[in-house]
């Protein structure tokens, strides 16, 4: 069970006293709470990528050098390449009926409509009902714009001035001030046709295109129903298990909540502490009790591991008027989209098996959410298929089975798109979890805490600052990254920046393959270069 960028401070069990979350705060008390769970990835696709492989998600060709780092539209080619594997296909090899219930945000189509290529169903989720996208404010009106609003505006002027280059061109020839061809003016109208297509098509009518829900690869609503959708996708997911009781079975139940639009069931509209955002939060909170009071329902709990996460932490600049509409990360620096900063990775981690795992048991130990492909295949006995595949996650089960407390992530790496972010090293033998930052997003405005000019931070350019020496952390004394370590300060800071080597830079930039006459091989005195070799002497 997953939510959309849920904050890790957003939740009773860990720490938050003013939203009410009873039913996820029993599942922690009745499995292990994990409190350094970490996301692959900062933002939805890439986190989820690494999440259904094992492994980060530059493997699989979802890491961004630019500012979009994320699917922005559903009709695009892009999505988890159909080479991959999951662990919903791994566990489907082993018999399971497999279903995803919720948000898929990995592509639908590669070349033509219809081919499917990234969709669930091809990647071993037998039942598919939800969102192959996402939610943006576009699939709500009056809640503005995310895709590309920068864009949408430039063209909309652009439109703007086509249809006023049009209406003077015509009053002028119809006034007669200067002899205008009908050639010249159907070439503008075209023109700014042209500019009102390209605008109007593909951003206008965006909540047509990106909202819509699909049971399989049918489209069964478009533009989709935020008002029931939260009980539409709870059905599904009890439907799921009531169907599939008597034989092995994998459900991925993918929340809507609590990206934006924050929306809410009448039941829990204006009920918390937190307006809006504490609405969508309780009423998470209600879906997790249904799930549980369905698994226990059916007798299923002893022999069925249930798991509750994020995709990774809270939005925090994401407010309006009305107030907060993004999550809140507990003492942890950022937030989604901020690379390599812990609030934007850290994310909870709740695993649940009745007379299996122990229950109330907390684990500090570094684990991640690609840990989840690694643990499934292990427990559905499935080992064949990834003999040539490199997995970045480890099995779990020997943490939360408690015969470890350790577990057997040495190093982790954090990725800001396609740029290595920062490095965790847990030393073995010590207590320590070392992370080395070697860049870090500019807050806007400066000592902000985030990047609210922008609403989200950035990867490259003069959006980041680069570290020489690298900035050292040791979250197991300071887990809010709030105290650099010095060579003085800390006896290993040495061998940190040794064991956590500084990321090879880009040697194909422009700035690398552009000619710099200062660097030019010459025989001669530079610019006057030219000679020719002697061919008389005998090889030895």
């Amino acid at each position: 069970m997953m939510v959309d960028d849920l904050g890790i401070g957003d939740i009773g069990c860990y720490g938050n006293d003013t939203i009410r979350t009873p039913n996820i705060d029993r599942l922690a008390a009745e499995g292990v709470k994990l409190t350094q769970h970490i996301a692959a990835a900062p933002l939805c696709t890439p986190s989820r990528a690494a999440f259904h492989t094992g492994r980060y998600a530059l493997r699989s060709g979802l890491g961004s050098t630019g500012r979009v780092q994320v699917l922005l539209f559903l009709a695009g080619s892009g999505g988890l390449p159909p080479t991959e594997t999951t662990f919903a296909k791994r566990l489907q090899e082993q018999g399971y009926t497999t279903g995803l219930v919720g948000k898929w945000h990995l592509g639908v189509n590669c070349e033509l409509r219809g081919d499917h290529c990234h969709h669930p169903n091809t990647h071993g989720f037998s039942y598919f009902y939800g969102l192959p996208f996402t939610l943006f404010n576009d699939c709500r009106p009056g809640e503005g714009k995310d895709v590309l609003a920068d864009l949408q505006n430039t063209l909309w002027q652009l439109t703007l001035l086509g249809a006023l280059a049009l209406l003077s061109l015509v009053c002028v020839r119809v006034c007669g001030l200067v002899e205008v061809s009908v050639s010249v003016i159907v070439a503008v109208t075209c023109l700014s046709l042209l500019a009102f297509s390209v605008w109007f098509v593909p951003f206008e009518l965006l909540m047509t295109w990106n909202c819509i829900i699909m049971r399989n690869q049918e489209v069964v609503e478009q533009p989709m129903d935020l008002d029931t959708l939260s009980q539409k996708l709870l059905g599904e997911a009890q439907g799921f298990i009531e169907r599939n009781a008597d034989r092995p079975f994998l459900l991925f139940l993918s929340l809507a909540h609590v990206h934006t639009p924050l929306f809410s069931s009448p039941g829990f509209a204006g009920k918390s502490r937190h307006g809006r955002y504490g609405d969508n939060v309780e009423e998470v909170d209600y879906m997790i009790g249904r799930m549980i009071e369905t698994v226990d329902r059916l007798g299923l709990a002893n022999n069925t591991l249930m798991y509750f996460t994020s995709d990774h932490g809270g939005h925090i600049e994401d407010a309006d008027e009305r107030g907060q509409k993004g999550g809140w990360n507990g003492i942890y620096k950022g937030g989604k989209a901020m690379g390599g900063w812990e609030g934007g990775i850290r994310v909870p981690g709740i695993f649940r098996w009745p007379g299996r795992l122990p229950a109330g048991r907390v684990f500090d130990t570094p684990t991640s959410l690609m840990d989840l492909y690694p643990t499934l295949t292990h427990l559905a006995s499935a080992t064949h298929s990834d003999r040539y595949v490199c997995v970045d996650g480890y099995d779990l089960m020997p943490v939360l089975e408690g015969r470890t407390e350790r577990s057997q992530h040495e190093f982790m790496f954090h990725y800001c798109g396609a740029y290595l972010n920062a490095v965790r090293w847990h030393p073995p033998g010590s207590e320590s979890v070392y992370k080395v930052h070697f860049f870090t997003p500019n807050f806007s405005p400066p000592g902000s805490g985030g990047c609210y000019d922008t609403k989200v931070c950035l990867c490259h350019g003069s959006h980041v600052t680069h570290h020489s020496p690298p900035i050292v952390f040791d979250l197991h004394t300071d887990p809010s990254e709030s105290r650099p370590l010095t060579p003085d300060t800390e006896p290993r800071y040495q061998e940190v920046l040794q064991q956590t080597a500084r990321p090879v830079l880009n040697q194909l930039s422009w700035e690398k393959i552009l000619w710099r006459p200062w660097l030019q091989p010459c025989c001669g005195t530079f610019p006057f270069c030219g000679c020719t070799e002697n061919t008389t002497s005998t090889l030895a």
